[in-house]
């Protein structure tokens, strides 16, 4: 990590916006956008999709998994690019291999539900990115800054709300497969501006051997941390991949509408992970999280027993607020844990919480076509926060006695 750089320079004690370097972080920021909106594209496709290649519930709901199965495992592997050739390059390659592959996909078009598997696997290196813009902002940033500055870079899952809003549409107009290749028109641009604007952070830790990149798997900390993100990003990405399924299927939405109501939901998870970084970093990423597990298991059982549409919808933006903010929490103790292995724990963690929402879509689409509703995929996902909860009382003591205490910032 690139802690010798704002020592030596005296930056740790500066403001934020000063002691780091502000071009890399919007780069970061942008790429990780805009990874994110297509990393989620098949979900606001889905109902489409469905109809055109008679879709089952259950293959409906692997379908919109895949792509944050595939984005779980890749993270590790960005990971390790990342220590090893540096971010900005790991960037630059997860970017081109998502623009030709969707461009190809325009071109050759994607025709059965093993072509939508094949896109999904494709479509994993958008998800993957998380493995990359983190770390690329988070090396510039001493450690009282992290939660923001992995809060701000974060933020870029806001994508997801830009394949909410206009995917559905922009498919009504000239067909879903074309949004396949019109989406590769921003992904260019954003390219272009992210090798201009992004810098890697001066004094990066020398390459390791490969057994090395692995070895915080040996700590029980790690273990913990991927399974509280497991459980707020998995929740997140889980819903937004699924919400356009379940609007449509549950309350008879049409895709667009559908498209509308996921993205009110994903914007409301997308806006407070900054805040939920913040947060944690004023008054210690336990506490944040404490409440966090609360208020999204209780949402969460609640959609279970919603009867309505507003009903559902109000409890899925409250869920979405807890899980966001959950993000940013989970992101300020991870650096304060492991901080010369920002890396290869980006990729560990978001590895977790990209399995974690492949659960929750696949769970739910099996759900639907077992029981006839989605409600047991709820239930079932809040009682998971129900555990974390437990886990997380089980272990804050010990953190804060051992590795808060030692690096003096508030966890």
């Amino acid at each position: 990590m690139a802690t010798a750089y704002w020592e030596d320079t005296g930056t740790t004690k500066s403001g934020f916006w000063r002691s780091g370097h502000v071009p890399t972080l919007v780069a970061a920021f942008l790429y990780f956008d805009l990874a994110f909106m297509v990393w989620v594209l098949l979900g606001p496709l889905a109902p489409e999709i469905a109809k055109t290649l008679a879709l089952t519930p259950a293959e409906k709901g692997l379908m919109v998994a895949v792509p944050t199965l595939a984005g779980a495992v890749l993270r590790v592997v960005n990971g390790l690019l990342v220590d090893r050739i540096g971010p900005k390059r790991s960037g630059a390659i997860s970017q081109v291999i998502v623009i030709a592959g969707l461009f190809s996909a325009w071109v050759l078009g994607v025709n059965s539900f093993a072509g939508t598997l094949a896109l999904g696997v494709v479509l994993g290196f958008s998800g993957a990115s998380f493995a990359i813009a983190l770390p690329l902002a988070s090396r510039w940033y001493p450690p009282e800054h992290q939660g923001k500055a992995m809060g701000l870079a974060g933020m870029g899952n806001s994508g997801t709300v830009f394949a909410a809003l206009f995917a559905p549409g922009v498919a009504k107009l000239f067909g879903w497969n074309a949004v396949l290749g019109l989406a590769c028109i921003p992904l260019t641009i954003v390219f272009v501006a992210y090798m201009v604007m992004a810098k890697d952070a001066p004094g990066a830790p020398a390459p390791k051997r490969l057994a090395e990149y692995l070895a915080p798997l040996r700590q029980a900390d790690a273990w913990w941390l991927m399974g509280f993100y497991s459980v707020t990003f998995g929740g997140f990405v889980g819903l937004a991949a699924s919400l356009p399924i379940y609007f449509t299927d549950r309350f008879a939405l049409t895709t667009i509408e559908a498209g509308y109501a996921t993205a009110a939901c994903v914007f409301a998870g997308s806006l407070v992970r900054p805040m939920g970084g913040a947060l944690a970093d004023r008054v210690g990423g336990v506490k944040a999280l404490t409440g966090v597990f609360l208020l999204a298991a209780a949402a969460l059982a609640g959609v279970a027993l919603a009867g309505s549409f507003a009903a559902a919808l109000t409890l899925f933006v409250v869920a979405m607020l807890a899980l966001g903010a959950g993000n940013g929490a989970v992101f300020q103790l991870v650096p304060q844990r492991f901080s010369a292995e920002i890396g290869v724990m980006a990729g560990l963690v978001g590895m977790a919480g990209g399995v974690g929402g492949f659960y929750l879509a696949s769970s739910l689409g099996l759900a639907k076509q077992w029981t006839g509703s989605f409600a047991s995929g709820f239930l079932i996902f809040a009682g998971l926060a129900v555990v974390a909860l437990a886990g997380l009382t089980l272990v804050k003591a010990g953190w804060r006695r051992s590795w808060g205490a030692a690096e003096g910032v508030r966890i």
